[in-house]
């Protein structure tokens, strides 16, 4: 399942498609074709195998209607080897179905993973794809109105990014004073909220002079409350362990896949002094 700041990431890319062209400047120094326009395409790379390949978003650079470079954008929270083998299928699939060169954007929320994200990928020879990849080292930090104000998108970007940087609370009262009054304004401010750290959230709040902050767009709580349930039935099995009761493998996925918050609070209630699996689940 997908984590909250992987989510977060992706739906900047959504809501402003030029992103991409932007960060391409931070880590490449081969000059953008031409365009005028940039828009989402589908991420879905369908193979005459039956492994599925879905990239994290892909934007398209286009001259009129002409796609002119597309750009596939992917979120690497921790270094995957199978990336090596899909990514290669991602780019060539995708160049020719709108046939137009295409690039591989990688955002990684840490230097180590950045580093292991960057090896070259050898495919043939003669045939190496070297991954273009931003890392928190990369990304701006933006403390300037000008930026924060015409481009709302990398101020957020900066603020996740940045969120344990010494400049942290000037890169946050940036955010608030000059990108929570724009367009999303308040969906932008529940996405930082929500992979910020505790000291950093409590400074975003005293800025904000709300006391304890409230989710308010439909994203935010949606994954905001899938991690709370999440926690819960991970507690749940931590107690069920501690206290030797054996939890099947179809009962753990069962427990796991809950989202009932009621339902889980009674199952941890009754897990602290149950004998046997059958009094947790009120069997």
């Amino acid at each position: 399942m997908p984590t909250v700041l992987h989510e977060v990431v992706i739906d900047l890319f959504r809501h402003r498609p030029r992103l991409a062209a932007e960060l391409l400047g931070y880590v490449s120094d081969d000059p953008l074709p031409e365009f005028d326009n940039a828009r989402l395409d589908s991420g879905d790379f369908p193979d005459i195998d039956p492994t599925e390949y879905r990239a994290d978003a892909v934007v398209v650079l286009a001259s009129g209607t002409s796609p002119v470079l597309a750009v596939i954008v992917e979120v690497q929270l921790q270094p995957d080897p199978d990336k090596h083998w899909s990514w290669p299928v991602y780019l060539t699939t995708l160049r020719a179905r709108l046939r137009c060169q295409t690039v591989l954007l990688v955002l990684c929320p840490s230097d180590r993973t950045a580093d292991r994200c960057t090896k070259p990928i050898r495919i043939a020879p003669g045939c190496t794809l070297r991954p273009l990849v931003l890392s928190p080292k990369t990304v701006p930090v933006v403390t300037d109105a000008e930026t924060a104000t015409s481009n709302p998108e990398l101020a957020v970007l900066s603020a996740i990014a940045h969120r344990r940087h010494p400049e942290r609370n000037a890169i946050l009262t940036t955010f608030v004073e000059h990108v929570l009054d724009g367009p999303n304004g308040e969906m932008y401010l529940d996405l930082v909220t929500a992979v910020l750290p505790v000291a950093a959230r409590h400074f975003l709040e005293s800025l904000m002079t709300t006391g304890t902050y409230e989710y308010k767009s439909e994203f935010a709580r949606r994954y905001y409350a899938r991690g709370e349930v999440s926690s819960e039935a991970r507690t749940l099995l931590m107690i069920l362990r501690a206290r030797h009761i054996h939890v099947p493998n179809e009962v753990e996925a069962r427990i796991r896949d809950c989202t009932d918050r009621e339902q889980l609070d009674t199952w941890v209630v009754r897990a602290a002094t149950a004998k046997s699996l059958d009094d947790v689940l009120g069997r």
